[in-house]
């Protein structure tokens, strides 16, 4: 990378780092375009490599984004509701491999505050029998949508906060964006043991038969995932799919059978599904057989 090419002193420029800002220099530069010219010439003469080039390109396209261009949207938002118990969202929380979670009251657009995963061992060692999550709240950061990246991105790490959450232009909670996203968005996908698949963010195994699926999983992905032969042809999503079967907005716990797969409701608000439980009774058959 070009930061390497310094010297290990700190002092002194290398050699190769030399060679490319005299060329800088002398470089007639007036657009990204020729930037990026001199960048790739600078590359063929090696002078820096390609992992270089592109988290310079990715900083380049940071700097033109806006929050709303990188926000995880409100419909795969994980949320923990303030008054449930923690037998209920435990479970959510180990599967979704999060470290911080928005705490809503009557629905995604009331964040009342961000409860931390690590929070929750008190909880295990305290052997509290009354579990009060407003004793655990963090304050919430709101930024707009039109926030420009590269000036949330100064202010996550001025604030060290992780984690904003989104509103739109009438104050409603658009989705969530944080300091993970803007770094995946100039270095890459920074993969960690929750995305050893490259299913890992729509799909989650949680034994050889069940797996959590989220609803806004394309089906494309779904039926590759499983060979399945899901219908594409109506529907993109695997959210649509079923609300159809179902012919209304499911509630939690309901299920349907579509293809020799089960799907259980596992999360869903009054206007859409979010979170599904899939058992493959393909694989149970077989299992019994």
């Amino acid at each position: 990378m070009m930061n390497e090419e310094i010297s290990q002193e700190g002092s002194k420029p290398s050699l190769s780092f030399k060679v490319m800002m005299r060329k800088f220099l002398k470089y007639k530069i007036n657009t990204r375009e020729e930037l990026l010219e001199f960048l790739m010439t600078a590359k063929n003469d090696g002078l820096i490599d390609n992992e270089a080039l592109q988290m310079i390109d990715g900083v380049l396209d940071v700097n033109d984004m806006q929050a709303r261009d990188l926000m995880i949207p409100r419909a795969q938002m994980v949320v923990v509701e303030r008054d449930s118990d923690p037998k209920e969202f435990i479970p959510m929380v180990v599967e979704s491999g999060h470290s911080r979670f928005p705490v809503i009251g009557g629905d995604k657009d009331e964040v009342l505050g961000l409860l931390l995963a690590k929070d929750l061992l008190k909880y295990f060692t305290s052997g509290e029998t009354d579990f009060n999550i407003r004793r655990y709240l963090r304050p919430a950061v709101f930024v707009p949508e039109s926030k420009r990246i590269n000036i949330l991105l100064r202010e996550f790490r001025v604030t060290r906060n992780h984690i904003a959450m989104v509103v739109d232009e009438f104050g409603g909670v658009a989705g969530l964006i944080t300091m993970e996203d803007i770094l995946e968005e100039i270095v890459g996908e920074i993969a960690d043991e929750y995305d050893s698949e490259p299913d890992a963010a729509y799909i989650k195994k949680l034994n050889n038969t069940q797996f959590n699926i989220t609803a806004l999983t394309p089906i494309e992905i779904f039926n590759k995932h499983f060979d399945a032969e899901l219908n594409e042809e109506e529907f993109d999503t695997i959210g649509g799919l079923i609300t159809q079967g179902f012919g209304h907005v499911p509630a939690i716990g309901e299920s349907i059978t579509i293809e020799n797969y089960k799907f259980t409701v596992v999360d869903a608000d009054e206007r859409r599904i979010n979170l599904l439980k899939m058992t493959d009774l393909n694989q149970t058959n077989e299992n019994v057989g």
